[in-house]
């Protein structure tokens, strides 16, 4: 038959919606055996929480019997024999035979489309939420095609207006020709980005200094241009301010420009960093996305689970990357809002123990810390964890297989210690002064994966609740980073004698 050759699913229901056929396909996307579906009510095929609506559908449709798509605008869901759901879609055409009404119904499995949308749209909110301005415009019109909520929030414009607009429109002092002259070592291939300064006009006429990261790419065969736009209007009223006192305060100025070249440094590393923690994951994503295309066989579900969890696992990666970028601002701000409680240390210290355990490399253990039951902490309990699962994943990532880390905690007066010791690569001498720098990567792991976020944000966080982190390292033999810790020692007298 016609039906078996067809890779849709195909089931033809009577007035009584009782199954009267169904191919090979519908059978497997439904998980029955050939002809056990015959005779069946539709509702087999349909979860309890939506039978009542689609008996609706179906009663609508059999009044009109036209050809069309069923519940346009709506998430069609089926139900497999196992009780497993899943996606569809569903077209559906009457036709009568020996004086009878049916419906054929031809089924799609949509499972891989709404994975790969729910995909685009994570990547689409990334694009939207970020704290840059991002324009993407047509290569040869210079016309917007998107722009980034945190652009359109500067410039004041909608995207609706943004649509009619042009580069042009919103950078006054550059005319088309100098346009054209801007991207042409990018055409030309001779720079994959090209870095300038310029100037942006709002819609209320006000204009604002700006840095420009341009790079070609393409939307289908469409050649477009992607703009990560720095507003550096601090940095430019900063710089005129040690102009205008450069003769009395020279010595000032010195110091100032040499912090100006530390920040531009740090924002070079900056972006380098964020350049390659982005480009490795997301070309594994855009790798397994076209790959997934390519098995479309039924057998080969094994090889489409495989590209699927690279990509969650690269999204989560990102996720995290993001997570530590957004906590620097919120830390910046004065944002974060800290809770203190009680809470036995024992508990935390499981906690950090369980979770680092997924992480650990061939041959290597967590040793836990002795005589610890009585011990009661008050502090902020979501910030000690972050901190010591800081510390012991470092450990791990920097020390290598058949290695132990050990957790050594011991009571000091009012303070409380808690130390992380490993066997690994050990701290260059000439690095150990930046260690807590934002961004800072010691030269000896430069290759690890890794944003030299981390023991920075630690070290804001003990300094807000009064607390201390510190270390000791020696090259090639291991490092010991310790928390030191506030503590009630009145409470915890009572624990242990208690």
């Amino acid at each position: 038959m016609l039906s078996e050759v067809i890779s849709e699913g195909i089931i033809i229901v009577n007035e009584q919606r009782q199954i009267t056929a169904s191919n090979n396909a519908a059978n497997k996307m439904f998980a029955y055996e050939t002809g056990e579906l015959v005779g069946k009510p539709l509702d087999i095929l349909i979860p309890k929480k939506s039978r009542n609506k689609h008996d609706t559908l179906v009663s609508g449709f059999m009044s009109k019997g036209q050809a069309r798509q069923m519940g346009q605008g709506l998430d069609l869901v089926g139900l497999r024999k196992d009780g497993e759901e899943f996606p569809l879609e569903i077209s559906l055409s009457p036709f009568n035979l020996r004086q009878k009404k049916y419906v054929l119904a031809l089924v799609m499995d949509i499972t891989e489309r709404k994975k790969a949308e729910q995909t685009i749209d994570y990547w689409f909110q990334i694009f939207d939420e970020s704290l840059n301005e991002i324009f993407v415009f047509d290569a040869e019109s210079f016309h917007f095609i998107n722009v980034n909520r945190g652009a359109r929030l500067n410039l004041g414009y909608s995207m609706e207006e943004l649509y009619k607009m042009s580069v042009l429109d919103i950078k006054p002092e550059v005319s088309m020709e100098a346009m054209r002259r801007l991207v042409s070592p990018l055409l030309s291939k001779r720079k994959q980005k090209v870095v300038f300064e310029s100037v942006h006009k709002r819609k209320d006429g006000t204009t604002y200094p700006v840095e420009v990261h341009l790079q070609l790419s393409s939307i289908g065969k469409r050649q477009v241009y992607v703009a990560i736009v720095l507003d550096i209007t601090e940095r430019k009223n900063y710089t005129k301010q040690l102009e205008n006192t450069v003769e009395e305060r020279t010595q000032q100025l010195r110091e100032a420009l040499k912090a100006e070249k530390t920040l531009n440094e740090l924002k070079t590393k900056f972006l380098s960093l964020v350049s390659h923690e982005f480009k490795t994951p997301l070309t594994s994503i855009l790798t397994s996305t076209s790959l997934l295309s390519r098995y479309t066989d039924s057998d080969q579900q094994d090889k489409r689970d495989k590209h699927i969890s690279t990509i969650k696992s690269k999204v989560k990666y990102l996720d995290n990357i993001l997570t530590d970028f957004l906590s620097i601002e919120r830390l910046e701000s004065g944002k974060v809002k800290y809770t203190v409680s009680s809470f036995p240390l024992s508990k935390l210290i499981n906690e950090v123990v369980y979770d680092s355990n997924t992480l650990l490399k061939e041959g290597q253990r967590i040793r836990y810390p002795d005589n610890i039951d009585g011990i009661v902490v008050e502090f902020d309990e979501k910030i000690l964890e972050l901190a010591l699962s800081n510390l012991v994943h470092n450990a791990i990532k920097y020390s290598p297989e058949d290695t132990t880390i050990e957790l050594k905690v011991t009571q000091e007066r009012e303070q409380l210690k808690i130390e992380v010791v490993d066997e690994g690569f050990g701290i260059p001498p000439e690095d150990q002064p930046f260690v807590f720098d934002r961004y800072f990567r010691a030269t000896n792991v430069l290759t690890v994966q890794g944003t030299g976020i981390g023991l920075n944000t630690v070290r804001q966080h003990m300094h807000n609740l009064d607390a201390n982190i510190t270390f000791k390292s020696k090259l090639g033999k291991g490092s010991i980073f310790t928390l030191h810790i506030p503590l009630n020692k009145k409470k915890n007298e009572e624990n242990l004698t208690g």
